[in-house]
């Protein structure tokens, strides 16, 4: 799932990832906690392995424990 994306994405990239949601969406989710992300300075970092944890309904300790 997701294989041209690289394991860490930016929001841009999360958008068109979640089929095209809008920005705001996309930083609520962030900001709500629903998919785990990091501040880098101004922009946020997705490990792409949380944004396929969100989409299948899965908590993120799941997937690790399965990888």
């Amino acid at each position: 799932m997701f294989e041209k994306y690289p394991d860490v994405v930016s929001v841009p990239e999360l958008c068109n990832m979640l089929g095209g949601i809008s920005r705001k969406l996309a930083y609520r989710l962030l900001a709500d906690g629903h998919i785990y992300s990091v501040k880098v300075g101004r922009s946020y970092k997705i490990p792409k392995i949380s944004v396929i944890a969100y989409l299948t309904g899965k908590p993120l300790s799941d997937q690790n424990k399965s990888a």
